[in-house]
């Protein structure tokens, strides 16, 4: 009880820091910041998973609600930068793979996973089935995530002078009730439904799907008000930050020292595909960045609904992405598993 109660604490002094300061998303960036400050300084952090898990919900539901059949003819247009995702992930794992073997020691398995852009979750999972170090991984991937998500918004504001105060959604007392009805009753069938059929990302895409459903039918009018969506930026990013509890001092040297040159590896390679895309005039800058970053789904859609970016063109390249490497990860593994047999 005492590190919910400390992680909660924490969380919210980080947003009125950020909030005194005038600095960027501070319901999202104030949590990261002051949870994992703490965390590393060794104070008992701690978030509630069920908790996490349905506050995700609510991005699904945000992002469903934006669904139109306008929006959906436009995602065949998408062809050309979704083709592009495969190959962003082939050179992550070119480039990835090597820095973390031939620089960092890591064995062939850890840095495979810790390479490899997929969900925190599913990496840990699958690195750990096939002998990664789990540790590593974690520390690896929860930096990523962080990084990643802190430095997105100083990029939309330097290069595209994005409006990061835009509230995500209307108040609550300008949303129906029957819409708000609805969007929990989307947002918990969704996420059980898609739980139980085994959906990766279940708790974001399965409420997306059906409130989808219900935007394209003409039941649902709105998104999730405000207040919602800034209790889901809340408690992501006090899940991230709480992630480097019980940290040590040798892990901070190594791992994340590490997890922080490969942030940097993956920030270049972005904007390379960025100004690539861009260039070539496949899609605008913005939504490109918002689409290719290699940062949590969750995180990434957030940013897309506050700077007001084409939400289904992010989210479709992030699905592709989970996907891509998450069908590739069982298939490593078995081939790692056959390899050490051999």
């Amino acid at each position: 009880m005492i590190a919910y109660v400390t992680t909660f604490g924490v969380a919210g002094i980080g947003v009125a820091v950020f909030m005194a300061l005038s600095l960027p998303l501070p319901w999202l960036l104030g949590p990261i910041t002051a949870s994992m400050l703490a965390a590393l300084a060794g104070a008992p952090m701690k978030g509630i998973a069920p908790l996490n898990e349905t506050m995700r919900t609510i991005l699904g539901v945000a992002v469903g609600a934006t669904f139109t059949p306008a929006i959906l003819a436009s995602m065949v247009l998408m062809w050309p930068t979704l083709a592009l995702i495969p190959v962003m992930i082939l050179c992550i794992g070119l480039i990835g793979i090597p820095y973390f073997q031939r620089i960092w020691n890591y064995d062939f398995v850890t840095s495979y996973y810790a390479a490899m852009p997929g969900g925190l979750q599913d990496m840990l999972v699958f690195g750990e089935e096939a002998g990664g170090d789990i540790r590593t991984l974690s520390l690896i991937h929860a930096t990523r995530v962080m990084v990643i998500v802190a430095a997105l918004p100083f990029l939309l504001t330097f290069i595209w002078d994005a409006d990061l105060t835009n509230p995500p959604g209307a108040p609550i007392t300008n949303v129906p009730f029957a819409d708000l009805a609805l969007m929990v009753v989307c947002a918990v069938v969704g996420w059980q439904g898609a739980k139980r059929m085994g959906m990766f990302g279940a708790s974001i895409l399965g409420p997306l799907l059906l409130t989808a459903l219900a935007a394209m039918t003409g039941l649902i009018g709105n998104r999730p008000p405000a207040e919602a969506i800034w209790a889901a930026q809340f408690f992501l990013g006090m899940s991230i930050g709480s992630k480097y509890t019980g940290v040590t001092m040798a892990e901070v040297r190594r791992d994340l020292i590490a997890g922080l040159g490969f942030c940097g590896i993956l920030i270049v390679l972005t904007l390379i595909f960025v100004e690539v895309i861009y260039t070539l005039g496949f899609a605008p800058g913005q939504e490109t960045l918002l689409a290719f970053a290699p940062g949590g789904q969750a995180e990434l859609t957030v940013l897309a609904l506050i700077v007001g970016a084409d939400v289904a063109f992010v989210v479709a390249h992030h699905v592709l992405r989970m996907f891509v490497v998450i069908l590739g990860g069982p298939l490593a593994a078995r081939m790692f598993n056959r390899d050490d047999r051999g």
